[in-house]
């Protein structure tokens, strides 16, 4: 056992020591003692997205930090489950980041395993490309990924290329962002776990958070990946603001048969961290998993589970 390891168990030990209500009460005192300026920061941050719960430090509402206990609390061995199956120390020590991030407000670890050296999905010595790459881009937003891509791989480094994107003004640029280049086919739909008609949640912040909800005489098309594309894909990238477990469900035969590079968002809430592993390891026990993350550390987000 190296210190990555002990450090990580013996975190998992401490909070399995607990009772529901002391694990929440030591997140609470963590808390309580970050300067006042972060606890605002982090409250108006929360409660831009809302992904992980509302935070009001003036009138007492602690759900974010009610919620990740509960995550921390009922999920701890599925978060074991997930460290096991790194496949690099890196990727544990990232693992054991959030989790004291999430337990203790520790920056100090969070600030150690920040990605600082490739951008966003591109960690150069797992995600290996070639001339043959038939790549999907979900929540290809402005086009921002593609071109990630085309910089670390070159124009050449790819046969086609699906662009996925709900928000019909972010599409349009997306299209012009990228009409250098070929063989790129765009969607403006949805994809998830069926075929239906939803409608977009407007988010205020940005627009490359807006989402999802069912109204069947909505105006966004879902499909799924299996339904939508009929040849054989190598890459998938998700990004799609908590709708990347269905979008895995509706990619399942590809998934299964193609067996294609997956970078996956795994920080729209407190499940998919451990929970989004866990179905790619049920389609196919084949997948390596690694976890890499950008953001600022006082609460890693940008985090990107690469399945390969």
């Amino acid at each position: 056992m190296n210190v990555i390891d002990k450090n990580f168990y013996e975190l998992v030990s401490e909070i399995k020591s607990l009772s529901e209500k002391e694990l929440y009460y030591r997140i609470r005192k963590s808390f309580d003692n970050v300067p006042d300026a972060t606890k605002i920061s982090c409250m108006n941050f929360f409660n831009q997205f809302g992904y992980w719960g509302y935070l009001d430090i003036y009138n007492g509402n602690y759900e974010e930090i009610e919620l990740k206990e509960m995550a921390l609390y009922n999920h701890i061995d599925d978060f074991v489950w997930v460290y096991d199956k790194l496949c690099d120390y890196r990727s544990k020590k990232t693992l054991y980041a959030i989790l004291s991030n999430w337990y203790r407000y520790d920056f100090f670890s969070a600030a150690q395993t920040k990605e600082n050296l490739f951008d966003d999905y591109f960690d150069l010595d797992l995600v290996k490309c070639s001339k043959d790459e038939v790549v999907v881009d979900l929540g290809a937003y402005t086009g921002d990924t593609v071109l990630s891509y085309i910089k670390n791989y070159g124009e050449d480094c790819y046969k086609k290329i699906y662009c996925y994107e709900i928000t019909p003004d972010t599409f349009e640029t997306l299209k012009e962002n990228l009409k250098a280049y070929k063989n790129i086919e765009f969607r403006m739909k949805g994809v998830g776990d069926m075929v239906e008609n939803m409608t977009i949640v407007n988010n205020q912040t940005s627009s490359s958070a807006n989402t999802l909800a069912p109204n069947s005489s909505g105006d966004i098309q879902m499909t799924t990946l299996d339904a939508d594309i009929d040849e054989p894909v190598t890459l998938i990238k998700s990004d799609i603001e908590g709708f990347e477990q269905k979008a895995i469900l509706g990619a399942k035969n590809h998934i299964l048969n193609d067996h294609p590079k997956l970078l996956i968002s795994v920080y729209h809430n407190n499940e998919d961290l451990w929970k989004i592993p866990q179905m790619i390891y049920d389609i196919s026990q084949d997948y390596k998993f690694y976890l890499r993350y950008n953001s600022s550390p006082i609460y890693p987000t940008e985090i990107t589970l690469i399945a390969i």
